[in-house]
């Protein structure tokens, strides 16, 4: 199985600043992530709201800055939250995949709306 990728659009919501990502889809990561340079490219100071630590594939903790509030938008689907800045590509993890109701299709490498809930989506409250 290959590398799934998705077409994002990300939005500083003080400043209304969007960006276009193509963004790689990690059903094993946990948050949004973004590149410096494109926190930079939203307007955002990383300095300003804080940082998280997180594991990374190799094993080492490293303390990242988070940025927000940033929309995520896919499709119909949209998603206010944090995005950390780690890395050199942006990528999408499972709290905002759960969240916009989204699924991996690994056999067509494509991030798809839940077919079971197209038009709007929907959370597990149990």
């Amino acid at each position: 199985m290959g590398a799934t990728y998705a077409e994002l659009t990300l939005t500083n919501l003080f400043n209304k600043q969007v960006v276009s990502a193509h963004a790689l889809v990690d059903t094993g990561a946990t948050f949004m992530c973004v590149p410096e340079s494109m926190a930079l490219q939203l307007g955002f100071d990383i300095t300003e709201v804080g940082c998280h630590v997180v594991t990374l594939a190799d094993g080492r903790q490293i303390k990242v800055p988070r940025i927000a509030p940033v929309e995520i938008t896919f499709g119909n689907r949209s998603y206010v939250t944090e995005a950390l800045v780690l890395g050199d590509e942006p990528l999408m993890g499972v709290l905002p995949l759960e969240a916009m109701d989204l699924q991996v299709d690994p056999l067509r490498q494509k991030l798809v709306v839940n077919p079971a809930h197209p038009n709007f989506p929907v959370a597990s409250a149990k």
